[in-house]
Formats: C-alpha cells, structure tokens, sequence
C-alpha cells in the first residue's frame, strides 16, 4: 500500500506543480502581482492539493472503480433488468449530488437558482442518462444516434429558452453538463460502464464501455433548460470581491464545513452499496475490507482536495483574472490558452480515464496522445471564451458551430474514437476547471466591467462547457487522421502493386 500510495504522490506532484510554478512564476512579472502572504498560502494551498489527488486517486482505484464494476457486473448477472436499470438510476443520483465540482458550481451560483434544487434536478438528469446507457448496451444502439438525437432536443429547449427571453439559463446549463463528470463520478461510471458491458455487452465491441460518461453529461444540461422553462423570472448573478476574498483566519470553518459536506456526499453511496452487497454481491470480507479502506483514502482526499481550493486555488484565480485584464487582448488570449493547457494535468479524474483507454484499446490510443489532444482542446477551450469575454458574445457561437462538427464527425470516424472523445469532454471540464479557472473567467470579466457583475453570468460562465466540448473535435480528428492514414497507406500499396513490372510478378503456372 506504501508503495502505491508514493507512486499516487509523484503523479500528483507531477499534475499540479506545473499550474502551481506557472502561478509562481508569473508572480515576479507585471501580469501578476500576490502579496507574500496569498503566495506562501498559494503554495501550501498546491502541497495539499498534491497530497488530496494522490490520496483520491488511491481511493478511486480500490475503492470507486471496484464498487462500480461489482454493482454493473453483479447484477448483471443475477439476470433481474428492471432492478439493474432502478439501482442504477438512484446511484446515478447519490453519486451526482456527491459531486464536489457540482457543490462548488451550485455556492457561486446560489444567488440565481436555489442550490437544494438545481442539485437534485442534476441528479436525476444523470440517473436516467444512466440508465439509458446501460439500454444501449442492450439493445446495441449507437452511440452516434443516441449523442445526435439527445443534442437535436437539447438545442430545441435552447430555442424555446431564447424565445422565452430566458437565455441567461443557457450558460449556467451547459456547465452544469461538465461538472456532474468530476473525480467522484468518472471512476464510478466508467467502471459501471465496463461491469456492465462484460455480462451484457457484445465482447466484440470495444466501444460499449465507453459513452456512459457522454450520455450522463447531456441529462444536467436538459435538467437546468427544463428548469429553466420553469422559471418565473430571468436570473442575475451578484457577486462582490470578497466572494473571493483569501480568508485564512476561516480555515478551520472551511475545513469542518467540508468534512460535513463530504461525509454527507459519500455516505448514501457508501450505505447503498454495502445494502446491495449483502443481497446481490456478497464479495469476499478481503474485498470488503480493501473497498472499505479505498472509501477512507477517497474521503480524506476529497477533504484535503476541497480544503485547499477553497483557500487558496479559488482567490487565486480571481485575483488572476483580475490583474490580467490590465493586460492587452494578445497576452490575455496567450496566457488562457497556456493555463488551460497545463491545468489538465492536475484533474484526477483525466488520468483515470487515461488509462482505461489505454487498456480498452490495448495501446492503439496512447496515455500520452489522449493527454496531448486534451491539453490542446482545453486550452483553445480557455482562449475562446477568454475571447467572447472580451466581445461579449452569445455563448451558442461556439456550442452550435461545435456540437455540428462533432457529432458529424462521429459518423466518419471509428465508433471507439466517438465514445473516447465524449467521454473526454466531460471528464476534462474537472474540479480545477470549477473550482481555478472559473473564478479565473469570473475574476477578469469582473474587473473589465468595472465591478458589474451583470455580465458575469452571461460572458464569464459557459466556459466549463467550452472545455467539456473542444476535446470532442481533437480526440475526433486523431481518429479522423487516423482513417485517412490508413486509407492513404493502403492506396500507396495499391498503386505500388498494380504499376509493379512484369519481372518483379511470379508466377507460379
């Protein structure tokens, strides 16, 4: 177990020491000025972020991700479909109101939409997208056609959200889609996913594990637009600077809080699965014991993870932002693109999706080309709404123009490659989107309206979606150069055997 949890500690340091040195080192020059009390708590702030990943990301791997495969191929194999789609539809609830980027999305947005609310209603959108995941499998229904009819609704409600006067909803309802898919929810689902598919899937196609993660983004985004629908006013956000106000005096408050949060969170999860242990699983007590274990590693991790946003990540984006739009459009622009780059590197939940895909895919999609094509999709995402914040444009410029050419996309490239790609999207929007580059936005469209917050929820917000969509487009077009490759290759040799002298032909007569 130490020598487990020493290889979790390298990878985190590994992950978060560049965002935290790019922070650092932008201190020394005019983009960024921190006193020396925000820089020496940034940096205690960065050690115990190391230490919560490794500790999570421990936890995940003999904890979460055992726990979602037991209950997928468990009862999958007691043969009862209709008590497989309900547990799974409440434990896509329980593990989405677990979900420390959504409690971090709902706090900031709490003076829009009630916070009980917009949590439940999230809930239940992954619930039944969960399910519907798990009758894809079933019944081998594309996840093209699925992805293609469930956007063609979702931007039907964008319609009705717009003619209503109500599209203030649609920022805040395109993020909700990428935070419920955070380091919680992403080594549940996906290890569900592939429980699931080997009792019911065909064991032919590689991609019936994947899109589990795609499908549950799509339900909290229909919820918060029905929600929206609903609604009896159009919502505004108010914010001041102490929102974002470095507080250490308060960290023992934080602390405690986020112990109660997080034992709250975890343990329905935790009860519901150790109920649907002794009736349908029945593991072994060594099995028992190392889940039980994983739980605890998972459960302080998330504290110390959360802890150390909260004080130190969080102001520090704001105050980021805010200095940064003393800058010119260029380097504003720049600077977003290379944050976005490296913050991806800290989100847990990436590397675990990293690998699964390596192993599903037995090494055809690398570790290192996955986080290549996402560290390019998150950082374009970054620079792009850096951009609409400057011009203050309508977030569907991007969406509609984007989801397109994804979901075209999809029907030309390898099936794999689709279901790898959104379930990218989701897990690249992670807690360091919400909880670092969030506030960043915030922070730099707060300072360039002069301290109007009126625009915050309309420029700034939208960017967790923006980063939940570009890895679609870059991990598709690998698949896509992938295919015209091997198409160039094969008409190469063809060209080469057909204009092959006579001489070099043998012929065996």
């Amino acid at each position: 177990m130490l020598k487990a949890l020493v290889k979790k500690l390298t990878e985190a340091a590994v992950s978060v020491l560049p965002v935290a040195l790019l922070v650092l080192i932008l201190n020394f020059t005019p983009i960024l000025s921190l006193s020396w009390q925000e820089a020496v708590i940034f940096a205690c702030s960065s050690i115990a972020l190391i230490v919560g990943i490794a500790l999570f990301n421990l936890g995940a791997d003999i904890a979460m991700t055992p726990m979602g495969e037991q209950i997928g191929s468990g009862l999958s194999k007691t043969g009862k479909f209709k008590t497989l789609l309900i547990i799974c539809f409440l434990m896509g609830v329980f593990i989405t109101i677990a979900e420390p980027d959504l409690s971090v999305l709902a706090s900031q947005v709490s003076g829009v939409i009630n916070s009980t609310a917009l949590t439940v209603a999230i809930g239940m959108g992954v619930g039944m997208f969960l399910v519907l995941s798990i009758l894809k499998i079933v019944f081998r229904v594309s996840l093209s056609h699925m992805l293609t009819f469930f956007y063609m609704l979702l931007f039907a409600l964008v319609t009705l959200l717009i003619v209503q006067g109500k599209e203030n909803f649609l920022p805040l309802g395109f993020d909700s889609g990428g935070v419920t898919t955070g380091p919680i929810t992403v080594p549940f689902i996906m290890a569900l996913g592939v429980g699931v598919s080997a009792i019911l899937g065909d064991k032919r196609d590689r991609e019936s594990s994947f899109g589990f993660i795609a499908l549950c983004s799509i339900g909290p985004i229909l919820a918060v637009m029905i929600l929206g629908l609903t609604a009896d006013k159009t919502p505004d956000l108010l914010i001041t600077e102490s929102n974002y106000a470095m507080q250490l005096n308060q960290a023992p408050q934080v602390l405690l809080h986020t112990l109660k949060n997080v034992a709250i969170a975890l343990g329905p999860i935790v009860i519901f699965f150790f109920i649907l242990q002794a009736i349908f699983m029945r593991s072994s007590k060594r099995k028992v014991k190392q889940i039980v274990f994983g739980i605890l590693y998972t459960f302080v991790g998330l504290v110390i993870f959360l802890t150390a946003v909260e004080i130190g990540f969080m102001p520090v984006g704001f105050t980021m932002g805010a200095q940064l739009s003393k800058s010119n459009e260029a380097v504003m622009i720049a600077f977003a693109f290379v944050l976005g780059f490296t913050v991806v590197f800290a989100e847990p939940a990436i590397h675990v999706l990293n690998k699964q895909v390596e192993t599903v895919t037995g090494g055809a999609v690398s570790k290192r080309s996955m986080l290549i094509a996402l560290s390019v999709g998150v950082g374009l995402s970054i620079g792009l709404s850096v951009i609409r914040v400057i011009y203050g444009f309508s977030l569907l410029y991007y969406l509609i123009p984007g989801y397109f050419l994804s979901l075209g996309l999809s029907f030309f490239v390898p099936k794999l490659y689709t279901a790898i790609a959104f379930d990218s999207g989701g897990v690249a929007s992670g807690p360091l989107t919400s909880t670092f580059i969030l506030p960043f936005i915030i922070g730099l469209c707060f300072a360039m309206h002069g301290g109007d917050s009126s625009f915050v929820l309309t420029d700034a917000f939208g960017l967790v979606a923006m980063v939940a969509m570009t890895p679609l487009i870059t991990i598709q077009t690998l698949g896509f150069k992938a295919v015209v490759t091997k198409h160039v290759r094969e008409k190469i040799a063809m060209k080469r055997i057909l204009e092959a002298d006579d001489e070099q032909i043998i012929r065996f007569l």
